[in-house]
């Protein structure tokens, strides 16, 4: 326990020190928010259990294929994911987080696979937020007809079949080509991501990097069996030694001199804002 108090105090003392953060934040970022783990067959099965009676795995369904051959199926899956990100609200460890930044006015950004638009939602600017896989608070055409991708009105909600997941007519249409409306994210197998937003969000991101030097780096729920987050916030951590900070409950190894928090996002989050007041008040007496 007292190994664990020290790396905490380590930890928040990087947070105090640093001039900008650089957030990494992978689906262990979501789960504390209610939404599901789709680790292993069995967690996606666990949501999907519809998908389960037909053998259908998340790899097999996360594939732009389905908006050709079943449309109704693809926004069914889709569409579900879309109206739980909508109503879920982003657990209070991004209001941390937030805090942080606004306390030491320190220069941010996000850099994230998930795909739920909850950065945004928890008050972080678009502009400081790079989603490598996308968005599926955003929608492109199915046929590339050259219209940008575009975000969906407000009262976009999509009514499906609970017992088979298939999406209930109408689906959403490109707004150039009447033509069908697909997620603007990353799948597996996928040419025709339109990825001119994530690419324009990367350099925005690699200027950002250029422009600070003492950086705390907080990776929160980055996997390993995707690893694109882990793999950004090592690069950026190799350039720049200020504090690497990994929380991840189950695969929390890190690299020599990073701190490795083997903790769910939200209570790593609140434990180390306890341990930064803490200190504070300390400072005070």
């Amino acid at each position: 326990m007292k190994e664990f108090e020290k790396e905490l105090a380590h930890a928040s003392s990087i947070i105090e020190s640093c001039d900008a953060f650089l957030v990494g934040a992978g689906a262990g970022m979501g789960v504390d928010s209610g939404l599901p783990d789709f680790r292993g067959t069995d967690g996606f099965w666990r949501a999907y259990p519809s998908l389960q009676k037909v053998g259908i795995k998340f790899e097999d369904m996360a594939n732009p294929r389905w908006f050709m051959d079943d449309p109704l199926l693809a926004w069914g899956f889709y569409g579900h994911r879309f109206n739980l990100y909508k109503e879920t609200q982003p657990h209070p460890g991004f209001a941390v987080i937030n805090n942080w930044i606004k306390e030491k006015k320190a220069d941010y950004f996000i850099f994230t696979s998930n795909v739920d638009g909850h950065f945004q939602k928890a008050g972080f600017d678009q502009d400081k937020i790079c989603e490598c896989h996308g968005s599926l608070m955003r929608f492109q055409c199915s046929q590339n007809c050259g219209q940008t991708p575009w975000t969906p009105p407000d009262t976009q909600h999509f009514k499906i079949e609970a017992s088979t997941l298939r999406a209930i007519n109408p689906l959403p249409l490109c707004p150039s080509c009447k033509q069908l409306a697909r997620p603007n994210i990353l799948m597996f197998s996928d040419w025709d991501w339109d990825s001119k937003i994530t690419i324009h969000q990367e350099q925005t991101f690699n200027q950002w990097q250029d422009q600070n030097h003492k950086i705390g780096i907080i990776e929160i729920g980055a996997g390993q069996s995707i690893p694109t987050v882990r793999h950004t916030c090592e690069a950026v951590w190799t350039n720049n030694k200020h504090g690497f900070i990994r929380i991840n409950p189950r695969e929390s190894q890190a690299p020599s001199g990073a701190i490795a928090l083997p903790m769910g996002a939200a209570a790593a989050l609140k434990s180390l804002d306890h341990c930064i007041q803490k200190n504070s008040k300390n400072r005070i007496l």
